[in-house]
């Protein structure tokens, strides 16, 4: 028509096709963690390890190669309980090993996928990767030992509390998560279970804006689920929970001021036990990254307040450092898997300050500092590693030792059924297939007179080790010297025979 405008035909804007690429969240990253974390333990900690001391006596209450060892007081039932499944079915170690390597993994991924509403990608990662490549997380992953289990389940506790208080929509008015986490910890050991619930019961009553008092009576309800096998238990079999709580502070040496900072300094040089822990510090190296420790949480508190993180980092902290008051400050002795749940939290803040080195050195475009840093962490890993193998290498040799004295009682005829009681008696008779029963000490379940009474009917076994003098009890028995001690054959009518 006259007096129109040709059009122009509209521009068209190119598209592409290439795909868009979404931003990665923390999943794959911590996959990535539990995979190293499961990768190490089967490559490096379970092949060739046999049962420790303790393991046997926790293995045993549910299966495995012996009948049931004598449970002493401060001892809870929740690590038996998470073997069960295996050690019902089958005695192989290395079965029960894989289970709880793999276990221990996915647990540590899904303790750390609490905190991805919480942090960002980065010092989650972190945190997971520095608590994973400690000497003492990697040892324990496959161990039947409570500890690890106890910080997973605190670092999960931790992280439920922190999404509720902060006000989490997705947590809204669920406390079930927490108090579930907390149950387990106290499950697994009822004094961790206390001092992990206290500073967040605090937290949830005491802190301006954030007072959450649904979350503290759910936390002392998982407290009391979780301690409800232990103190029925106590009045079962202990003399009441009174009775129960005395003995286990007198096998602990009595609970009470005892300053064991020192002790644990010596310890992470590969001792799995410091009792009594009068040794040399044999390696101050290995010490270097705990005593840096309190300088890189604070540095982390500031680094995550000036991130909007401030209460997060802080709440970690305290709550990390209230899970190793007891054994820093009341227990006489020393042993690195006590600290572990302090280790999983305290990573938190640690990991809050490296990643805001590591960012700082990037942004003033300084990759000598970039440098300096990884290679400071990859010497801590390397510490990690070497002290790890170490402690691999001693455990090896312990296990080797209980295996051989177990030998030796079976070429003798102690064979199933039978007692053996003494020194070591309680692993080396789980190795033997044996009841362990002492007639003394921590582990006292029988009177000399009924150990020699249970002799005419099954074969009895007294260890001595080194040079130690015999106790009464063997008086008349057949001694059988091995070089790491001797092994008295209480008289019946099947100890001293040979078979074999």
């Amino acid at each position: 028509m006259y007096g129109t405008r040709p059009t122009r035909p509209a521009q068209q804007v190119p598209v592409s096709t290439h795909p868009v690429r979404r931003a990665v969240g923390p999943l794959p990253w911590l996959a990535a963690v539990a995979v190293f974390f499961a990768a190490v333990q089967l490559a490096f900690v379970v092949p060739g390890s046999g049962p420790a001391w303790d393991e046997t006596v926790y293995v045993s209450q549910v299966g495995g190669n012996a009948p049931a060892a004598f449970f002493s007081a401060p001892r809870a039932r929740g690590i038996s309980y998470l073997v069960a499944p295996v050690a019902a079915l089958t005695a192989s170690t290395t079965a029960l090993r894989i289970y709880l390597a793999l276990m221990s993994a996915a647990a540590l991924f899904a303790a750390l996928r609490i905190w991805r509403t919480v942090l960002p990608t980065p010092v989650l990662v972190g945190a997971g990767a520095l608590f994973a490549g400690l000497w003492p997380t990697l040892f324990y992953g496959p161990a039947a030992m409570p500890n690890l289990w106890c910080a997973l389940g605190s670092l999960a506790a931790t992280g439920w509390a922190v999404r509720t208080l902060r006000g989490d929509p997705r947590r809204a008015g669920t406390t079930t998560g927490p108090a579930s986490a907390v149950a387990l910890v106290a499950l697994m050991r009822p004094a961790d279970g206390f001092w992990l619930a206290l500073p967040l019961m605090l937290a949830a009553v005491l802190v301006p804006g954030r007072r959450r008092p649904s979350l503290c009576a759910a936390l002392a309800g998982g407290l009391v689920a979780g301690c409800a096998p232990w103190i029925a238990e106590a009045y079962a079999h202990y003399g009441g929970l009174v009775a129960r709580l005395h003995r286990a502070g007198e096998i602990q040496g009595g609970l009470g001021w005892n300053f064991a900072v020192d002790d644990h300094l010596r310890a992470l040089a590969g001792r799995t036990l410091c009792r009594p822990c009068d040794i040399g510090w044999e390696s101050p190296a290995t010490a270097v990254w705990w005593a840096a420790l309190p300088l890189l949480t604070a540095g982390g508190i500031m680094a995550a307040r000036r991130a909007g993180r401030g209460f997060v980092a802080l709440l970690a902290a305290a709550t990390g450092i209230s899970t190793a008051v007891p054994y820093l400050f009341l227990v006489e002795y020393a042993a690195p898997r006590f600290l572990l749940p302090a280790y999983a939290l305290l990573a938190l803040p640690v990991a809050e300050y490296l990643t805001h080195m590591f960012a700082r050195t990037r942004r003033a475009r300084r990759p000598a500092g970039t440098v300096a840093l990884a290679l400071v962490l990859a010497a801590h890993l390397g510490v990690q590693l070497s002290v790890l193998s170490h402690v691999i290498r001693t455990s090896h040799a312990t296990g080797a030792r209980f295996a051989a004295v177990a030998g030796a009682l079976n070429g003798m005829g102690v064979r199933p059924p039978c007692v053996v009681s003494g020194d070591d008696a309680v692993p080396i008779a789980y190795y033997a297939g044996c009841a362990s029963r002492q007639t003394g000490g921590h582990d006292a379940s029988i009177t000399p007179g009924a150990l020699r009474d249970l002799a005419r009917r099954v074969p009895v076994a007294v260890l001595v080790t080194g040079g130690g003098a015999a106790p009464p009890v063997t008086r008349g028995s057949r001694v059988v010297t091995l070089p790491t001690g001797r092994i008295h054959l209480l008289p019946g009518p099947d100890a001293g025979r040979s078979r074999g």
